[in-house]
């Protein structure tokens, strides 16, 4: 049990033992400060190239877990190889499945440029070709010589007609045979007023007649047919003159790649069986409807290049940051546009995703982002466990609508994913998917505190350097950076510990910065950033103006002042996310003879959590072990949080419910003007609890609203000393005598300061009064024995 000191309430470093004037005497940090666990594990992880070696950085919000991830991956990744490039390119055979071709970094784009010179000059060399003489003369000749062969079996079949009576005429539905009956062609009318003879003489005519007719005709289809191939062998080889150089061009600049070989060989094969498509020059295309010439330029579309994935302008393995990973982002997915109101889609409006940009590199992401997009969680431990990644739509894919699409060639995957969350997103995961504990089997855990040594403040002031210089800032004087230190230690609540949520402390910075402008400073000082300090909790801090309003108005019934039984003030922390402060508490125990034991009130009202409510049964352990030995423990009690409506939590307060508890029993007041923190056991020690610092600092809030009277103070676990960084005001108050900061190791230690009795004395008192409850009951159980006999 002891009195701390004022120098012991807080971390104080002396500004002229850091080694310089301002910060503009500092070298500016180069590397992440206080992490070196995470920087090995993050080392190790980024050279491990096995499968399932992903990793996941953990650790709380702002202590520069995405800005680390970011420079260590580029870092390494700088001395990587580049990867190759992905080209889709139409699948001539199956056209819903385009080919994916894999080549050097360049190369793709070198491809896709290529190909589109290419399709330019086909469209020019092609109809130049099939426009020259020499093609019609060839054409002409082909056909002449096969029109003198079909124009002699056209006269032998005339003449066959003749000679059985018939005249062949030729009409829109083909050629057709009419009878000739004395020297004369006569209509179907005439033909139906021929007597029944004449007419049976005619049909049996015709019918010898196409039974020899029958071969004329086929070899007269046969010579059609043979003039369509002679003619298309021409084509084609007119067109093959016209292209075969360009595709053999291109066959010998890519002849180190298979797929490009093989895909060249089925473009030819399809120019070829579509040279008409290429043949009409634009004069002739403005002739046909929108539509039509619409139709036509779609036919060369399927000869262009989709570069999916360009690495022509990386250097190193890639590092992409995908900041919004819906599935399509991180996927890829295929794009539609409206054609006269129908979705159309091709190979051409195939999108990479993320995946498919860090292929072959390094993907970072969110976890929580990850995990709220449905569906891409999936996604991605799918294509980690195959190495292989396919374009799907989500729709489709999940059975949730079915729609006629593309499925393209699914691409072979290296990469490793660098998932950034927080811990309790990574056990939640470890403990819950399978899958995550084989796919990321490397955890990069962030601490939040690092140690305060002369090596760390020094790292300090290059952090504050750094940003000075990134953010041009003003350069910060040394009491400006020692003032910053001693900040660092509040938000880690430990005088041996720097903080390493990096955003807060940027924060001050920033705003400190701003308030040495307005003052026309040329450096950051000590007063800049206490003047930061003060009007941020300034912007946040109005509920806990409103609470010292109800305490200073009455609202909230609190003494601070005198002796009461029963009653003792204890501490709590209300935590509002962006401003956490002290609140008193007042807390009130009434004892009375019955069996019920130690009842929580917070608990029978549904207002108290598990934690404070095991603090309750801790007290009942301590009660029993300690003054019940020799009879049983007979006693009803009730604890209360008096003025509480948002619940508590926790077992801070146990060790103030014990004090009114044992206030109670013997009937020996406590000081109102000490308030109490601390967790107990069942043996009386005092055990350490959190945010002492703001318990102290808001019940001396309290005080002072009601005023100062020099006997005020606290009582908080020895082990809690070391947490202490106080306001100055508070520490001000200390050395001149108004306010009084105690330890105490034990349950006795603590009654003693707030009764002002010795232990001895206040153990038997309650012994005395458990043993007269015990009478009590007795004496009241004999009484109902008699009268029921």
């Amino acid at each position: 049990m002891r009195e701390l000191t004022p120098e012991s309430l807080k971390k104080h470093i002396d500004p002229d033992l850091l080694g310089f004037e301002t910060t503009d005497d500092v070298e500016p940090l180069k590397d992440l400060i206080g992490q070196e666990r995470a920087k090995d594990a993050m080392e190790f992880g980024l050279r491990i190239k096995q499968k399932g070696y992903n990793i996941f950085i953990t650790g709380i919000t702002g202590t520069g877990k995405s800005s680390f991830a970011i420079s260590s991956v580029s870092k390494i990744a700088s001395s990587e190889k580049v990867p190759d490039d992905w080209v889709y390119v139409f699948n001539f055979d199956k056209p819903s499945q385009p080919i994916a071709i894999n080549l050097r970094p360049g190369d793709g784009k070198r491809f896709k440029n290529d190909m589109r010179d290419f399709v330019e000059q086909l469209q020019r060399e092609i109809p130049k070709a099939f426009n020259s003489k020499a093609y019609d003369l060839q054409k002409n000749e082909i056909v002449k010589k096969f029109q003198d062969r079909k124009n002699q079996l056209i006269q032998e079949l005339n003449d066959l007609a003749k000679n059985f009576g018939f005249v062949l005429k030729e009409t829109k539905t083909g050629i057709v045979s009419i009878p000739v009956v004395d020297g004369k062609q006569i209509s179907n009318e005439e033909y139906e007023l021929l007597d029944d003879e004449k007419r049976k003489e005619i049909e049996a005519k015709a019918a010898n007649f196409e039974e020899k007719a029958l071969q004329i005709w086929k070899d007269i289809q046969s010579i059609d047919k043979e003039t369509r191939d002679a003619v298309h062998e021409l084509d084609n080889s007119v067109g093959l003159i016209a292209v075969g150089h360009l595709i053999d061009d291109l066959r010998n600049k890519y002849a180190e790649y298979d797929g490009v070989s093989r895909y060249l060989d089925s473009l030819q094969r399809d120019i070829l069986e579509n040279i008409d498509s290429f043949r009409s020059d634009d004069d002739e295309d403005n002739q046909f409807p929108f539509i039509m010439r619409k139709n036509k330029k779609d036919v060369f579309k399927k000869y262009s290049v989709n570069l999916f994935v360009d690495n022509s302008n990386t250097n190193g393995a890639p590092v992409v940051v995908e900041y919004n990973p819906n599935y399509n982002n991180v996927l890829g997915n295929i794009e539609y546009e409206s054609d006269f109101g129908v979705a159309i889609t091709d190979f051409t409006k195939i999108k990479a995703g993320a995946l498919h940009k860090a292929n072959g590199g390094y993907l970072i992401l969110q976890a929580k982002d990850v995990l709220t997009y449905p569906y891409v969680w999936d996604a991605i431990k799918r294509t980690l466990k195959t190495d292989k990644i396919a374009i799907e739509n989500v729709a489709s894919s999940y059975g949730l609508l079915s729609i006629s699409s593309l499925k393209p060639e699914p691409i072979d995957l290296n990469v490793k994913v660098i998932l950034i969350g927080t811990p309790y997103l990574y056990y939640i995961l470890y403990n819950y998917d399978d899958d995550f504990k084989k796919l990321f089997k490397v955890k990069v855990d962030f601490n939040d505190v690092m140690d305060l040594n002369e090596e760390s403040i020094l790292k300090m002031a290059s952090f504050i350097k750094k940003h000075c210089i990134e953010d041009n800032l003003r350069p910060f004087h040394k009491t400006g950076v020692a003032k910053v230190i001693e900040y660092s230690t509040r938000i880690s609540e430990d005088q041996n510990k720097l903080s390493t949520q990096f955003n807060d402390i940027v924060e001050i910075l920033y705003e400190s910065n701003i308030w040495a402008e307005i003052e026309g400073s040329k450096a950051v000082t000590a007063h800049n950033v206490e003047k930061a300090i003060k009007e941020k909790i300034k912007r946040v801090n109005m509920i806990e103006e409103k609470y010292m309003e109800y305490f200073k108005d009455g609202t909230f019934l609190m003494d601070v002042d005198g002796e009461k039984v029963g009653i003792v003030n204890g501490l709590s922390v209300i935590n509002l996310g962006d401003y956490q402060f002290g609140k008193p508490s007042r807390i009130t125990v009434t004892t009375y003879p019955g069996e019920e034991g130690v009842v929580n009130i917070e608990r029978e009202t549904k207002m108290s959590g598990h934690i404070h409510d095991k603090g309750i049964m801790i007290i009942t352990g301590f009660i029993g072990n300690r003054y019940a030995l020799d009879f049983p423990l007979t006693l009803s009690a009730r604890i209360c949080f008096e003025q509480l409506y948002e619940g508590v939590e926790g077992d801070s307060a146990s060790s103030t419910e014990l004090y009114g508890l044992l206030s109670s029993l013997s009937d020996i007041p406590i000081r109102q003007d000490i308030a109490v923190t601390g967790s107990v056991n069942q043996f009386g020690v005092i055990q350490p609890v959190g945010g002492v610092t703001h318990k102290i600092e808001g019940f001396f809030k309290l005080c002072k609203v009601k005023g100062l009277t020099g006997r005020q103070g606290v009582i908080i676990p020895e082990q809690n000393a070391i947490n202490l960084v106080l306001d100055d005001e508070v520490i001000d108050a200390c050395k001149s005598g108004k306010f009084h900061i105690y330890t105490v190791n034990t349950i006795d230690e603590g009654m003693e300061i707030l009764t002002g009795h010795k232990m001895s004395d206040i153990n038997e008192r309650v012994k005395n009064k458990l043993r007269l409850f015990y009478n009590i009951l007795t004496k009241e159980k004999s009484s109902d024995k008699e009268r029921n006999v």
